[in-house]
């Protein structure tokens, strides 16, 4: 694989980690949602069982985020270190040719 394309591969993984982690954050709102209402509601169920699901998913959502940040860093020092920024050029350059 050529560094331009590993790049754009990294940075598409990057964005669906992203998006990984945002749809967890929705998930722990929503389960703290319902933790809030039940409080007036009163069901024994949901009373016992959601704040286990709240905090493993929390802790997914966390472990998400640290996977991000890490490669986050990875992509943007392969990108320096392979000067991504000049193949770009070189690779539109080529296409006008």
């Amino acid at each position: 694989m050529d560094k331009l394309k590993k790049f754009d591969l990294m940075a598409k993984i990057a964005r669906e980690l992203e998006d990984v982690r945002n749809s967890q954050q929705a998930v722990l709102e929503k389960i703290g949602k319902i933790e809030v209402d039940n409080i007036e509601l009163g069901d024994k169920t949901i009373e016992s069982k959601i704040p286990d699901i709240y905090q493993r998913t929390a802790d997914n959502s966390d472990a998400i985020k640290e996977i991000l940040d890490s490669f986050q860093q990875k992509t943007e020092e392969f990108g320096e270190k392979n000067n991504v920024e000049k193949l770009r050029e070189q690779e539109e350059i080529n296409k006008l040719k």
